[in-house]
């Protein structure tokens, strides 16, 4: 099926996106881009959107979420990455909400508030864990069907909802393109270049890289910030507003599990095994999908999107978004948006 989207397509869903609803004007992303503090912010968005945490039982954990919009609105997940939080949003959620769309921010597990219901639950970081956890959130909120974004940790979360419930994914936004892992394929070695992006991974191997992420977690994620978006002048306060979340107990465990398993140099929690052998052979994404590139992506450098186009069957287009790094969402919220809205305005 050939695509939909064209350029007119794209400058419309920015113009949507852009109404005048409780809309931060083009000043306001500026200065969220260069890090600059809430003092300089419109009155309207003064107040930390995601500062309203709910909490919901869903599968083996409490989950906790931020929701704004209406109830009846298109519904809209959105997915934060890892070390990062749901603050990542917090443009690109009212942008959303100001177009009648009911937008979730779910912490992840072992972020925020997010909480295991029994200590004896294994904490598990593995992809088919995360994925299934959007799945149990949608069911606890009585969510049939959504329009699930995300980058990083999220982004896969995302792409494995997609692959495994196409049902429940009405469309998909993923940054990095086809994030569901091949494990087999775990001890092939990636170009230099892009191996030395990756030194937190293997650090993590390692009984010392456990020791330094639970010693050094905030200064590790801050290093990390800095290396995967080399353009994003973030602040002080913007990286301690999201730096509470890596406080969760079970932050380093749910790390370790995730990087060591990804690796095969862990297993995986066995209550996951089949959803595992099922991403294992790689399948194929069907849902509309927007896939987004940052241009300054220190970690995941910008491509054509073309060596990914075989994951996907269904309607696709990708797209590279200027100066943008790694935390793509929070460094160009206008652009994040403008995708999410693209798919979620044809199921309102």
């Amino acid at each position: 099926m050939k695509p939909r989207y064209n350029r007119r397509n794209f400058l419309n869903a920015l113009t949507l996106a852009a109404g005048p609803l409780m809309v931060p004007d083009a000043s306001y992303i500026h200065m969220y881009r260069m890090g600059r503090g809430k003092a300089d912010v419109p009155a309207t968005f003064r107040q930390d959107p995601m500062s309203d945490i709910r909490q919901i039982e869903a599968g083996e954990l409490s989950v906790g979420y931020a929701e704004l919009g209406s109830k009846d609105g298109s519904p809209v997940i959105l997915l934060h990455g890892w070390p990062y939080d749901i603050h990542s949003y917090e443009a690109v959620a009212p942008l959303l909400a100001s177009r009648g769309c009911r937008v979730i921010v779910p912490h992840l597990r072992g972020h925020g508030s997010t909480r295991f219901i029994y200590e004896a639950t294994h904490r598990s970081g593995q992809q088919a864990a995360i994925g299934n956890d959007v799945i149990a959130l949608m069911d606890a909120l009585k969510i049939p069907r959504a329009v699930l974004a995300g980058y990083d940790w999220g982004g896969r979360a995302a792409c494995v909802v997609a692959a495994l419930w196409p049902e429940r994914c009405a469309g998909l936004v993923s940054v990095n393109g086809y994030l569901i892992q091949d494990i087999s394929k775990a001890a092939r070695p990636l170009a230099a270049k892009t191996e030395a992006g990756f030194w937190y991974q293997y650090y993590f191997l390692t009984e010392r890289g456990h020791a330094g992420l639970t010693a050094n977690r905030r200064e590790i994620a801050r290093l990390m910030w800095t290396r995967n978006s080399p353009e994003w002048k973030f602040d002080d306060a913007v990286f301690n507003r999201s730096a509470t979340a890596f406080d969760n107990p079970d932050y380093v465990d749910i790390t370790i599990h995730s990087y060591r398993h990804r690796l095969g140099f862990a297993p995986g929690s066995p209550p996951y095994d089949d959803l595992e052998r099922r991403l294992a052979a790689q399948p194929v994404i069907t849902v509309p999908t927007i896939t987004l590139d940052g241009g300054s992506d220190g970690v995941v450098p910008a491509t054509d999107g073309k060596l990914a186009a075989g994951r996907f069957s269904g309607e696709r287009q990708h797209r590279i978004i200027p100066h943008a790094g790694h935390n793509l969402p929070q460094e160009n919220p206008r652009a994040f948006a403008a995708a999410v809205w693209e798919l979620a305005s044809r199921h309102r």
